[in-house]
């Protein structure tokens, strides 16, 4: 068994609240709803309180926003459990998600898993012992033309193959922070062959210099 340390970010807390930062944003996203209504900002305050904590949701941090809207704790437990963005244990400090739905599966998500867990030293479901990577599979994050992709945090990785998904995993380990979005140079959903269509410029516009 690891005698590593647990990474602070993924110990219970026995308390929590929103920084000063965090309540003014707090205070700004429940003025958008109808008086008597502040419990509609939930999703967005659990928001708030899970990259507060790390990228979790501890009970007390579900309990500090059930305080903040006025709501029973067990209905910001019912909304927490049910979106899987929010995780209810700690993940580590990257949160790779890679999918492996028929448009991903098609394309090559299989390698993708290998490259993340070989890279990575771990299985999926697991996170390493230094606390910086959590590697799981999720349903369709809607990349699918972009196919096979994951995400790690906020950032679509796309394109991917097995060389470009340690490449990745790698950079993020030397503290670097990887091109997001395709990884073959095509730009965004374009073809991977390039543009076939609509390759003139509209009336009126030039090539950017």
């Amino acid at each position: 068994m690891s005698s590593a340390p647990i990474p602070a970010h993924m110990v219970e807390p026995t308390e929590f609240s929103f920084s000063a930062e965090n309540q003014a944003l707090a205070k700004k996203i429940i003025a958008k709803y109808p008086a008597g209504r502040e419990a509609s900002a939930v999703i967005p305050l659990l928001d708030v309180a899970q990259r507060q904590a790390g990228g979790w949701l501890p009970r007390v941090a579900m309990d500090h926003v059930a305080q903040v809207l006025g709501m029973p704790p067990i209905r910001v437990y019912e909304v927490a459990s049910f979106y899987t963005m929010f995780n209810l244990k700690p993940v580590g400090k990257h949160f790779v998600q890679v999918c492996t739905t028929t448009p991903c599966w098609l394309r090559g998500s299989d390698q993708v898993v290998h490259a993340c867990k070989k890279e990575l030293g771990i299985d999926l479901g697991e996170t390493t012992a230094d606390g910086e990577f959590t590697l799981i599979e999720v349903e369709c994050l809607g990349a699918c033309v972009n196919a096979p992709m994951v995400q790690i945090n906020d950032d679509f990785y796309e394109d991917l193959d097995e060389a470009s998904t340690t490449k990745v995993l790698q950079a993020l380990k030397a503290g670097q922070k990887p091109k997001v979005g395709p990884q073959i140079g095509r730009n965004y959903a374009e073809p991977v062959t390039g543009l076939t269509t609509l390759t003139d410029l509209p009336a009126g516009k030039k090539e950017p210099s």
